[in-house]
């Protein structure tokens, strides 16, 4: 019996209907951009495993790291203990972020780091004596399937069973270099009408919406005016972070710095879960006091697992070299002339790209799981290449260690592809 068949006798997967969709392709083996199913057929990874392994799979460099503190210390609990692996991403992590930040919390995927997130900014006001609890986000955002990440998440989607079980939440358009006067007198009345305690947004790209680009420039003059307001801004960088956007974060490229910053996915280079929540010392400040119960009570059995932090460690290592750098600019400049190429198409509505996302927009109507999606999706495997289109949204996001030639077969690919749209 294959992996395949073995599968389905107890398995239940993420963000799939069992009913119509039973098959999961058995992955065996992975390594660089290359992924090799149980009958020997190889796919390159064009999205890295939903924006994780963005160095390359099996990379050697972060697994001998790895290997070596699994020889060392392999899990302790945080809250009694700390060790070097812990210390040192902090420190690593502060030399990069943007320079408010100056605390690392650590959780364990990106919706919990959002939780965290969340629940900071409520508490901060809680200990302030002030009870808010309304939170800010823009339209189609994705934040997590957590309770708190789904009720500032803006996709039905995923969210509709759960509507009525969530926070209150209010919606603003994203900036899009015309709209953020408008926007501006829409929080006016937004901030004068509720107790609000935060802003969530995924700074420059929305990923599951379908990495949607908005402006720069337009999202710098809503976190101005928030904090005037005195309203705490959370940057959800787990899909953006650690080079993604041609920057080592999307907060790089706008002066307004979050409060807080949530990080995973490529924060481990997609070698182990862990994620960290980041704020700056002012909201760590205001969880000091005589009174236990003002403490920040969330707490993570494998917080800051040894493992984790040494491979989060090497990832950090491998983003800053040249090397690394040299390929994040040249992927971005690959897509820069796809880009005019394709958008000359007649079946593509618009394409884009910020540093190694690329993303196009079909000339054509479809729903995100429909059968259209799953003819894209099988074209696209049966020619070795692993593109998961997101509704009629075809997006790439490669590991950095992608070779030309290969980036070159995504293009391919794609432009195959619109003959059966």
């Amino acid at each position: 019996m294959t992996l395949q068949e073995r599968d389905k006798k107890h398995l239940w997967h993420p963000l799939k209907q069992h009913q119509t969709h039973p098959e999961s392709l058995a992955i065996v083996k992975a390594k660089g951009c290359l992924l090799t199913d149980e009958n020997n057929n190889e796919y390159i990874d064009a999205i890295s495993s939903w924006y994780t392994c963005m160095f390359g799979h099996c990379n050697e460099f972060i697994t001998n790291r790895v290997y070596e503190q699994m020889q060392t210390l392999d899990q302790i609990m945080f809250s009694d203990f700390t060790h070097k692996p812990a210390v040192e991403l902090s420190e690593n992590l502060i030399k990069i972020l943007p320079e408010n930040q100056n605390r690392i919390f650590f959780n364990d995927n990106g919706s919990t780091a959002v939780e965290a997130g969340i629940k900071m900014a409520l508490q901060y006001y809680f200990n302030l004596d002030e009870k808010r609890s309304t939170f800010i986000a823009f339209e189609d955002g994705f934040h997590g399937d957590t309770f708190g990440a789904m009720s500032v998440s803006g996709l039905s989607v995923y969210n509709g069973p759960f509507e009525d079980f969530l926070m209150e939440v209010k919606r603003i358009s994203v900036p899009n270099g015309e709209n953020h006067q408008k926007i501006l007198i829409e929080l006016e009345k937004i901030i004068s009408e509720n107790k609000v305690a935060g802003f969530i947004y995924e700074p420059l790209v929305q990923g599951a919406a379908g990495m949607k680009i908005h402006n720069s420039e337009g999202l710098n003059e809503i976190l101005k005016f928030l904090k005037i307001k005195n309203i705490l801004t959370i940057a959800d960088e787990v899909m953006t972070g650690f080079g993604k956007t041609g920057r080592n974060f999307a907060s790089d490229f706008i002066d307004t710095k979050p409060d807080i910053i949530c990080l995973s996915k490529a924060l481990t280079a997609g070698l182990v879960p862990m994620a960290i929540t980041s704020c700056t010392e002012k909201i760590y400040e205001a969880f000091l006091s005589n009174e236990m119960a003002k403490g920040f009570f969330h707490c993570h059995t494998y917080s800051a697992n040894p493992i984790a932090c040494a491979a989060a460690n090497a990832a950090i290592a491998l983003l800053q070299t040249d090397e690394i750098q040299d390929n994040i600019k040249n992927i971005s400049a690959s897509h820069k002339e796809f880009q005019k190429r394709i958008s000359k198409h007649s079946k593509v509505k618009t394409a884009r790209f910020q540093g190694i996302i690329f993303a196009l927009d079909l000339d054509t109507k479809m729903s995100r799981y429909g059968s259209l999606r799953d003819k894209l999706l099988k074209f696209f495997m049966d020619r070795g290449v692993f593109l998961r289109p997101l509704g009629n949204t075809i997006y790439i996001q490669p590991p950095y260690v992608i070779s030309e030639k290969q980036l070159q077969k995504v293009y391919k690919t794609i432009e195959e592809s619109l003959e059966i749209v």
